[in-house]
């Protein structure tokens, strides 16, 4: 990845960034230009995500691939978020704890590198939310 396009993704890497319809209060991840719903009557605006949600379904994953080797074993889920929409993400603990309907909240972590010597790259993954479970 080359250094000028990871600044042009950070905002989107650094925080949980959709949009959301104002026409029909849906909300969307990954961010869309029209609303499948409104179509062009739709009035999308960008929308920051709070985070927190709950697991739908999970898998653990037991052999990583290349570059994972020592996350593994790991639950990879998918999340639903409080405003809605879903996608995956890693759930950070123990595989055996996590289960379905499972309430979680977001943390910053260590994605990977660029390179031997490159770029440092963070992101979200989840956590059990312990005040909500």
């Amino acid at each position: 990845m080359s250094v000028a396009r990871f600044w042009r993704k950070q905002i989107n890497r650094y925080n949980i960034v959709g949009t959301h319809c104002k026409t029909c209060d849906t909300h969307y991840y990954p961010p869309r230009n029209v609303c499948p719903k409104c179509r062009r009557h739709g009035d999308i605006e960008a929308y920051k995500f709070a985070g927190p949600g709950k697991v739908v379904t999970y898998t653990i994953i037991h052999t990583a691939a290349e570059g994972f080797e020592m996350q593994a074993p790991y639950a990879l889920a998918i999340i639903e978020l409080d405003e809605g929409p879903r996608f995956t993400s890693q759930v950070v603990c123990d595989p055996k704890e996590v289960s379905i309907g499972m309430w979680v909240k977001p943390v910053f972590r260590k994605l990977g590198e660029s390179g031997d010597k490159g770029i440092i790259y963070y992101g979200t993954k989840y956590v059990p939310d312990n005040d909500r479970n």
